[in-house]
């Protein structure tokens, strides 16, 4: 079975006892591996026989002719104040995007899949969906329970479930349109994490359009830039880490052909997805008269989001990991690659910083970083087989740069 072959492979490359000690069945799990997580795959732009797509992108130009509508419309008074606080939010938007790829580096996946991602959360599950079920549900809380009740626990009883669900219809379009890509908790999580960054720098351009004519408009840069500064700080702990939640969560449900339905599990992680999203959305009412110890609350808040989507995080990568390390280790029987720098590869960042470490002075640990450079990308190139000239050089590299000088 090839399952006890992935297994025995596993052992082989971690160092543990194991039967297996032919490189040709290396071969035959790494090639497992590629074929059940579509390792190396690249998604097509379009695709017009699949319904998916029109969906897609229908959505998505509504949400986007939607979002220049209500953003021009509010920020037309004060353009220049909020021009120059977006600028700030594309700077962030570049730092959240760069920190999210650098999280996905075992099999990653194609820049492609990752722009459909932030490009749906911030146009159609922002401007199409969210926007007018949000409207809707809160004009009923209104008129059911009264206008003061709707404006205490409204908005923390209906943009969790909206929002988290338009981000979640998103993912499952992305798993129609790539299928053979999106095949792991972590291809989710990930994919979720970039739904979250559209959706959040799209929201705070929209929140910073609407407090910049706070006080009447007299200092619409500083009233917008004080909200930027709270979106900004907190953003870390919001839709980014929300959305990477829910959407493990939502694949977990769901099920792929590397990854086993888990029922109990899925719908946990998107309850809490849900319930913390809940719990920003109505700090101030569930604080009540506390509300002069709210940045407590907002700190002590964003740090459990922070530990529960670490968790998660963690939960979802192990299996990329071990897969990568299948991916190698028929390098490391053949001798090209060396246990410890598998391990570094394979390993946490803190692994990795020990390994460079250990290389002793600033050149050489600028070398044992380059190098782990070529192997993971020596990783992505195994299974282009079309392509056995890129493979071979790679592998080229990896012996250059080890034996520098």
């Amino acid at each position: 079975m090839i399952w006890n072959r992935l297994r025995r492979a596993r052992n082989r490359a971690t160092g543990t006892h194991t039967q297996l000690s032919d490189y040709s069945n290396l071969e035959q799990a790494r090639a497992a591996v590629f074929e059940r997580s579509g390792w190396g795959l690249r998604m097509e732009w379009f695709q017009p026989r699949n319904a998916a797509f029109w969906v897609f992108w229908g959505l998505v130009i509504a949400g986007g002719w939607n979002a220049v509508g209500i953003i021009r419309s509010t920020a037309a008074p004060f353009a220049s104040a909020v021009e120059i606080n977006s600028f700030v939010l594309v700077l962030y938007a570049a730092l959240f995007w760069w920190i999210t790829r650098t999280m996905d580096r075992y099999s990653t996946l194609p820049v492609s899949l990752v722009v459909h991602a932030f490009i749906w959360g911030a146009t159609a599950a922002t401007f199409f969906m969210a926007i007018y079920a949000n409207d809707a549900v809160l004009s009923l809380y209104g008129k059911t329970f009264g206008q003061s009740w709707a404006a205490d626990w409204g908005a923390g009883l209906t943009a969790p479930i909206t929002e988290e669900v338009s981000k979640g219809i998103g993912l499952v379009l992305l798993i129609t349109l790539a299928p053979r890509i999106v095949r792991t908790t972590f291809d989710a999580f990930i994919l979720g994490a970039f739904l979250g960054l559209g959706f959040q720098i799209v929201e705070d351009v929209l929140y910073v359009a609407q407090t910049a004519g706070a006080n009447f408009g007299t200092q619409p840069f500083l009233a917008g830039f004080e909200t930027l500064i709270l979106r900004v700080t907190t953003g870390v702990a919001g839709h980014i880490a929300y959305s990477a939640i829910f959407a493990t969560g939502l694949f977990l449900l769901a099920g792929s052909p590397a990854q086993r339905r888990r029922v109990g599990p899925g719908i946990l992680l998107m309850l809490t997805a849900v319930v913390l999203h809940g719990v920003w959305d109505d700090l101030s009412a569930l604080t009540g008269p506390l509300q002069n110890w709210n940045l407590v609350f907002i700190a002590v808040l964003t740090v459990v989001v922070l530990v529960v989507v670490f968790r998660v995080f963690r939960f979802a990568v192990r299996p990329e990991r071990d897969d990568l390390r299948i991916v190698l280790a028929p390098e490391l029987a053949a001798g090209l690659l060396t246990s410890d720098e598998v391990n570094a590869v394979v390993g946490t960042r803190r692994a990795r910083r020990r390994y460079i470490a250990s290389a002793g002075a600033r050149p050489a640990r600028r070398r044992c970083r380059v190098l782990l450079t070529a192997i993971h990308d020596l990783a992505e190139a195994l299974p282009l087989t079309e392509d056995p000239d890129h493979i071979a050089f790679t592998r080229q590299e990896i012996t250059r740069i080890r034996t520098a000088a």
